[in-house]
């Protein structure tokens, strides 16, 4: 959700922005704008509703000599999308301007008591309240009025700000919602996302809650918001390639990352299996005292959208493998009800961004009653990188589509080596993690066989492209991939779809079927294979359309389905991997069909960093 730059240096502060507001462009947004401070200290501030290329366009023949400049890119919360409500805002006297990710909560009685004051507001925003309330405690210091002003706010920011009467500074505060700092000689940068940095500098600072930052020419300093002490932060190098964030040759990023999935794993599993052994190596987990690992009765894993089925997937391994109870909870609900945790309990979060605050305030709140908390994520760095006591990292590099793929691959691949990890303390017999840990050192062939099959793929998407409604059913292992699947093509192509448990079909669903509502099934031969037939013959015998997803050679279907894609034969555990591929092709082939921009779906962001 929205992006955030920033840039204090030499000149060229507008060429920055606009490049780091491109890179976040995956986020999500409906307007974008840019503040600078020119020489001479007067400040231009444009904005546009719609994409960056026409603030670009609007400013680029524009000859400024900006030193200091903060731009955004917005995803509407407060106020449609329109030039008023679009960042950077500024105060009555045009002083102040600031950039705003998050939600300001008390914003309402806020904004009552400063136009009491006499404030005039031109938004519809809760962001420019903190403008008007910096404003309020202005008296020549930037940084002071900044701190000041945030000791009265209620909510989430991430906050970048400039001032024509202390032009030479930009100050920055973070609360729940990403900042990053970059630092290059005699230049220094701000994004939401180290993404934005990648090319201008590898040496950052991640800020944690409730600190300011202060950043001048040829210094900066990291300040405590609640008791105005320093803090000693030294910058870290962060591992980003500029072709990580390029298309290298695909029409789409999505495309681009679904096919990256081979080598998504073989970096997921790098260095992380002994095979011979049994073993999976964890370093991120070895840190722990690992009899309170082994001690652990309950784990809770928390997601949410497409980490929440990655997480269904980790409980059935967990379970299955290595005897551990499991239950899954979305991170939007798990905080509003009272869950029964103690020191026996494992709180497992999953994020691709490490910055979802639904399950942030879930981990916060697993910290509160003290479980173990444990992180998979795939940003280094972020919040629940730093807040978990544990982890493991995915490696699956930056992933720019809004719509996950590659991640989530990451993600199931990554819980079942902590499958055998538990499991290998637990019950699990040499013999059986050998054999898991072998299959996964083959999936990266399996999932490159499955691709080379996206033609075929191609073709059926197009054949399927004009029908609006999908069923989508699996069961155990590739349940939660039923609802990945039927996401998917919902946040790619606009088409209502149904994820469902193939045995709930006929308590409800089943009196939707016919000869316009296809249905997809996820039926490799697997211990539930037969129950799958039953569920295929109960639509066929309906009229509906049925495109099966199931192993290589398998036969027995040509004369139930319509259609047919095939995936390698593999371990069930490890079936959910190879069944993504195909709906993901078909997913993003069934967008481009309909003339959609499948990178960037309507109404999404990429990190929801909002409640």
């Amino acid at each position: 959700m929205c992006g955030i730059a920033g840039y204090i240096g030499k000149d060229g502060a507008k060429d920055f922005l606009i490049n780091a507001l491109k890179r976040l462009e995956y986020r999500g947004y409906d307007s974008a704008g840019i503040a600078v401070v020119e020489k001479g200290n007067e400040v231009r501030c444009v904005k546009k509703v719609g994409r960056i290329k026409e603030l670009e366009d609007n400013i680029k023949n524009e000859k400024w000599g900006e030193t200091v400049g903060i731009a955004h890119t917005r995803w509407a919360t407060h106020g449609i999308p329109s030039e008023k409500n679009a960042h950077p805002h500024s105060d009555c006297d045009s002083n102040i301007y600031l950039v705003h990710n998050g939600i300001i909560e008390n914003y309402k009685s806020l904004k009552a008591d400063l136009e009491r004051a006499g404030h005039i507001f031109k938004s519809n925003t809760d962001t420019e309240v903190l403008a008007h309330l910096v404003e309020k405690h202005f008296a020549g210091n930037l940084e002071e009025a900044v701190l000041n002003a945030l000791k009265e706010v209620e909510g989430a920011y991430a906050l970048a700000v400039i001032a024509r009467e202390d032009p030479d500074k930009l100050v920055v505060a973070k609360k729940s919602s990403p900042l990053v700092l970059g630092f290059s000689e005699g230049e220094t940068f701000i994004a939401s996302d180290p993404s934005a940095l990648v090319g201008f500098t590898d040496r950052v600072i991640y800020m944690d809650d409730g600190e300011l930052g202060v950043i001048t020419t040829d210094d900066y300093k990291i300040i405590s918001i609640e008791n105005n002490s320093e803090v000693n932060k030294k910058p870290n190098v962060i591992e980003l390639d500029l072709s990580d964030i390029q298309k290298n040759g695909f029409e789409y990023f999505l495309l681009k990352e679904i096919f990256e999935c081979p080598e998504v794993i073989k970096n997921s599993t790098r260095g992380r299996m002994i095979i011979e052994e049994g073993l999976a190596k964890l370093g991120g987990l070895e840190v722990l005292d690992q009899k309170r690992l082994r001690d652990i009765e309950r784990i809770i894993i928390i997601g949410c959208g497409s980490a929440s089925y990655a997480a269904m997937v980790g409980e059935y391994m967990l379970e299955e493998y290595a005897g551990i109870p499991v239950e899954v909870e979305l991170g939007s609900e798990f905080r509003y009800r009272k869950p029964i945790i103690d020191e026996r309990t494992a709180v497992l979060v999953v994020s691709q961004s490490g910055e979802t605050a639904d399950s942030l305030a879930s981990l916060m709140e697993a910290k509160r009653k003290g479980a173990l908390t444990l992180g998979i994520v795939n940003v280094v760095g972020s919040t629940v990188a730093r807040e978990t006591e544990a982890g493991v990292y995915n490696h699956a590099g930056p992933e720019i589509a809004v719509a996950s793929t590659k991640a989530f691959i990451s993600q199931i691949v990554v819980l079942a080596l902590i499958t055998v990890y538990m499991g290998r303390m637990r019950g699990m017999s040499m013999i059986m993690g050998k054999r898991i840990l072998e299959e996964i050192s083959n999936l990266p062939k399996l999932v490159e066989d499955v691709l080379q099959d996206s033609e075929n793929i191609r073709t059926l998407a197009k054949k399927y492209s004009a029908y609006e409604n999908f069923l989508y059913l699996g069961r155990k292992y590739n349940c939660p991939i039923a609802y990945e699947g039927a996401l998917k093509i919902k946040e790619i192509s606009y088409i209502h779809a149904e994820g469902y448990a193939g045995g709930e079909m006929k308590h409800g669903p089943i009196a939707m079927i016919d000869e316009n509502f296809p249905c997809v099934f996820i039926a490799p031969k697997d211990s539930v294979y037969e129950k799958m037939c039953s569920n295929m013959e109960e639509v066929k015998a309906r009229g509906g359309k049925i495109i099966a997803i199931t192993t290589k050679g398998n036969e027995d279907l040509n004369d139930i389905v319509s259609d047919t894609i095939y995936i390698p034969k593999t371990l069930e555990m490890l079936t959910p991997v190879l069944a993504c591929i195909p709906l993901y092709l078909f997913a993003a082939y069934v967008g481009i069909e309909r003339g959609l921009d499948i990178d960037k779906p309507r109404n999404l962001a990429k990190s929801v960093t909002v409640e």
